[in-house]
């Protein structure tokens, strides 16, 4: 379960990350300041979904190894 907080934490802070940079380089009448803005939108949708994937994955393969093998012991 706490690896789960942490892939949470982390996008959190990714995703913030990415705002503050947008509005920083607003600010400072930063000529990419659009470019910044246009990449905190695709990350706000971009991780999460990753971040989502990520844990499907890891679920799929701890199944895995939870099953039994053929002689009724599991697999380690």
């Amino acid at each position: 379960m706490k690896w789960k907080r942490f892939l949470a934490m982390a996008g959190v802070v990714l995703i913030l990350s990415m705002y503050i940079i947008a509005i920083i380089s607003a600010f400072s009448h930063n000529p990419e300041a659009k470019n910044w803005l246009m990449a905190a939108i695709f990350s706000s949708v971009v991780i999460p979904i990753f971040l989502y994937a990520a844990q499907l994955v890891a679920r799929v393969i701890r199944q895995n190894k939870d099953e039994p093998d053929s002689a009724g012991k599991n697999k380690k």
